[in-house]
């Protein structure tokens, strides 16, 4: 389970070796021998060598970075990348492992703390009703004494305990470290950071959250917005083997906040991820996201766009 304790170990560093092994051993004979599979990043010189960046990318596949990152590591030019994961890809000893050697950033969403708390406390997965009730109550908008789901229910238990208040607390504890790591790896670690803006997987590009955009406003970061096209046909199922294809990723003119962005500055320092600058810089985090996945539609083919 990715926890408080899960994100203190983790260890950033700036020349991630199992990125170079399974680069070398694993994605050169599968892109270059079992199958052919031609990369191209339109654009490329539109990346600055001389500093760390985000890279904002749609998502239409689960392996869709690799390509990308196997392509800048070919040219030698560039700094190595780090990644915004899921939580739940780390549910599993021996993928987490490699996710962690591979210099990756977890990002556990809310839903998936509860998912593996009440597994913890209650040994099955909670049920998408019940899920949804707790969310309700999360939220606001439902009360206790009035659910039907909740009555006599596991539900009930948790609300006993304060389950609510201590969520919410751990999850805003565990979004502070994101924010920590993520900071690390542009300000200190010489890495730049690949952000899917959607937050999931999609075909056709979704409503962009505001993630990438506090992150890049708080430390300055120039965004990078890259359109990948193709590597859902290559990458067509769960498995990590690339099919012989082309894909093509398509670089947007980077958004920085001394031009494109400037009058979205935020000039006093605020609190990565918490509610109150959530509330406080709301318009300039939604415009910031609007704009970046504007880019990115406009990169991405026909059969990608919103």
């Amino acid at each position: 389970m990715i926890d408080i304790a899960y994100l203190e170990n983790i260890k950033l560093v700036s020349m991630p070796w199992m990125q170079r092994l399974i680069a070398r051993f694993f994605l050169t004979p599968n892109y270059s021998l079992f199958a052919k599979v031609d990369i191209e990043i339109e654009g490329i010189e539109k990346i600055p060598k001389d500093k760390n960046v985000i890279f904002a990318m749609n998502h239409a596949d689960r392996y869709n970075y690799w390509p990308f990152q196997y392509k800048l590591w070919k040219t030698k030019e560039f700094p190595f990348t780090t990644v915004w994961v899921k939580g739940k890809y780390y549910r599993n000893a021996m993928p987490a492992k490699v996710l962690d050697l591979c210099n990756l950033i977890p990002v556990p969403s809310m839903r998936y703390l509860v998912e593996e708390f009440f597994v913890k406390k209650f040994g099955r997965r909670i049920r998408e009703e019940e899920y949804r009730a707790l969310k309700d109550l999360m939220d606001g908008k439902d009360d206790a004494s009035n659910s039907l789901t909740i009555k006599g229910s596991e539900l009930a238990v948790l609300i006993h305990e304060n389950f609510i208040e201590f969520i919410t607390s751990y999850y805003k504890t565990i979004m502070e470290r994101v924010a920590e790591l993520s900071k690390e790896a542009l300000l200190e670690k010489d890495l730049n950071l690949i952000i899917f803006p959607e937050g999931t997987r999609s075909t056709k590009l979704g409503e962009g959250k505001t993630g990438c955009a506090q992150l890049a406003l708080n430390t300055g970061t120039t965004i990078i917005p890259v359109g990948c096209n193709n590597s859902d046909q290559i990458y067509s199922g769960n498995l990590p083997f690339a099919k012989s294809g082309r894909v093509v990723y398509r670089v947007g003119d980077p958004l920085s906040f001394d031009r494109k962005l400037k009058e979205y500055r935020i000039k006093e320092g605020f609190k990565l991820f918490s509610t109150e600058s959530k509330i406080k810089y709301e318009t300039k985090f939604n415009e910031v996201t609007r704009i970046v996945m504007e880019n990115i539609n406009r990169l991405v083919d026909k059969r990608y766009r919103k």
